[in-house]
């Protein structure tokens, strides 16, 4: 006698326990067109199968890299979308990940037995274990907003410059980012973005990003000064030099950058 296989279903409250999230996620989700259900029950709960268990897992492998929900919502829908190329890449980035990872918790080992008195710890691996500290604080900070603005390649270009530079180069960074502040603040005191101290400003903010970035670009340079307006804690950083001086930052870099009128 043959019977007809039906296939699992879960209920929002079944489903998001399995997924590790909550069901108001779920609902969000559907209300954005993000994960629909595969159906209603008689009763009006919504019903979700296989294939959207694997769409969830592929909408969370995306958040966990620091995707944001609209380019995942793009890429999924996409009808070019490949399921498969697409766990491969997931795999390839979260190995990334642990190997950043890895080395971060060995280098804090490594400190945590040096001072302790387990070891003694050179100063080129005190620079190295600081450098990935780092990197892990940028990423909780700003991952998400640089790595949707840039691009994952990007910043983990920028992220290796940072594991290779030397202690020297680091501290060029440094001085040429106090630089930038003190320049800053004497071209807020002249009030004009397209004056010689905010022009100066400017040109030792192209030679910091120089440190940071394998290729400069007067488009991303325009695009970095945008996003120091646009999210509070960039701002946050640039008002401390006088009120309004990252809006002004902004718009020095724009005319430095000859994008103002574009």
């Amino acid at each position: 006698m043959n019977r007809e296989v039906r296939e699992v279903e879960y209920t929002v409250h079944e489903l998001a326990k399995l997924a590790g999230i909550t069901s108001r996620t779920l609902r969000y989700y559907d209300e954005i067109g993000l994960l629909k259900p595969a159906r209603w029950s008689e009763a009006g709960y919504r019903l979700y199968g296989p294939r959207e268990v694997d769409r969830l897992q592929q909408i969370l492998f995306y958040r966990e890299l620091g995707v944001d929900l609209e380019t995942i919502k793009q890429i999924i829908h996409s009808p070019s979308f490949d399921e498969l190329k697409a766990l491969r890449e997931h795999r390839q980035q979260l190995l990334e990940k642990r190997r950043h990872l890895d080395a971060l918790i060995a280098s804090v080992e490594k400190t945590i037995a040096a001072k302790e008195g387990g070891i003694m710890m050179s100063d080129k691996e005190k620079f190295a274990a600081f450098k990935e500290q780092l990197i892990e604080e940028n990423e909780r900070k700003y991952g998400e907003e640089i790595r949707q603005k840039y691009g994952d390649e990007q910043v983990d270009r920028s992220n290796d410059r940072l594991r290779k530079m030397t202690k020297a180069q680091f501290d060029e960074a440094e001085r040429l980012s106090q630089d930038v502040l003190e320049a800053l603040k004497e071209a807020m005191q002249d009030g004009n973005p397209a004056g010689e101290a905010a022009q100066r400003a400017a040109d030792l903010h192209r030679q910091w990003l120089g440190l940071w970035w394998d290729h400069y670009s007067k488009e991303a340079h325009a695009g970095l000064a945008r996003l120091y307006v646009e999210d509070e804690r960039f701002k946050a950083y640039y008002d401390q030099v006088h009120p309004g001086a990252a809006e002004f930052f902004k718009e020095a870099i724009w005319i430095y950058t000859g994008m103002k009128d574009r």
